[in-house]
C-alpha cells in the first residue's frame, strides 16, 4: 500500500509538472518589437567585423571599415593615455612627497651580531593641491580603465588588438622613465 500511494503520488506530481511546464511554456516566447527599439545581440565570442559594432553608447554604432578604423586608432590612444596617465600619476606622487623621515632599528644578524636597518617613511597632506589633483587623476584613471574594459567586451578582435596594442606601446614609451628604487636592506620579498 506504501508502495502504491507512492506511485500515485510520483504519477500526480507529475502530472502537475506537466501542466505547469504546459501553461509556463508560452510565456517563455517574447515577441521581437520592431521600431525604434530594435534588440542587439551582444556577442559573447571574439569576432572581426565592422558592420553594427555597438561601443560603449547606444548612438556610437561602427558600420563602415573607416569608422572601425576610426575606432581602432581612437581606442588605440585611449590605452596608450591610460598607461601614460599610470606613470605620470607616479611621478607626480614621488614630487609631491613631503615630510619624509629616516627610522633606524636594530635586526639581529648573521652569528649574533646587530645590523640597523634604516625604513623611510613618507607622508602627504590631505588637503593640500597634490593630493586634490591625484585624486582627480585617479577618478579620470578608472574611468578610462573601465571604458577600456567595456570596449574589450565588445569581443570584436579589431578593438581588442586596439586596447592591447595601446596599452603595450604605451607602457613602452612611458614606463622607460620610471625610476625604480632597489632597497638593498629589504630581506623579504
Amino acid at each position: 500500500m506504501d508502495h502504491s500511494a507512492h506511485m500515485g503520488m510520483s504519477t500526480h506530481m507529475g502530472m502537475s509538472d506537466m501542466n505547469h511546464s504546459t501553461t509556463m511554456s508560452p510565456s517563455h516566447h517574447h515577441p521581437t518589437s520592431s521600431g525604434s527599439h530594435e534588440s542587439m545581440m551582444m556577442p559573447m565570442t571574439f569576432y572581426f567585423g565592422f558592420k553594427k559594432v555597438e561601443v560603449l553608447f547606444a548612438g556610437l554604432v561602427i558600420n563602415t571599415a573607416g569608422e572601425m578604423a576610426g575606432a581602432f586608432v581612437a581606442v588605440f590612444l585611449l590605452a596608450m593615455f591610460y598607461e601614460g596617465l599610470k606613470i605620470a600619476r607616479e611621478s607626480l606622487l614621488r614630487k609631491s612627497q613631503v615630510s619624509i623621515r629616516y627610522n633606524s632599528m636594530p635586526v639581529p644578524g648573521p652569528n649574533g651580531t646587530i645590523l640597523m636597518e634604516t625604513h623611510k617613511t613618507v607622508g602627504q597632506q590631505m588637503l593640500s593641491f597634490p593630493h586634490l589633483l591625484q585624486t582627480v587623476l585617479h577618478i579620470i584613471q578608472v574611468v578610462i580603465s573601465y571604458f577600456l574594459m567595456l570596449i574589450f567586451m565588445t569581443y570584436n578582435g579589431y578593438l581588442c588588438i586596439a586596447v592591447a596594442a595601446g596599452a603595450g606601446t604605451g607602457y613602452f614609451l612611458f614606463s622607460w622613465k620610471k625610476a625604480v628604487v632597489v632597497d638593498i636592506t629589504e630581506h623579504c620579498h
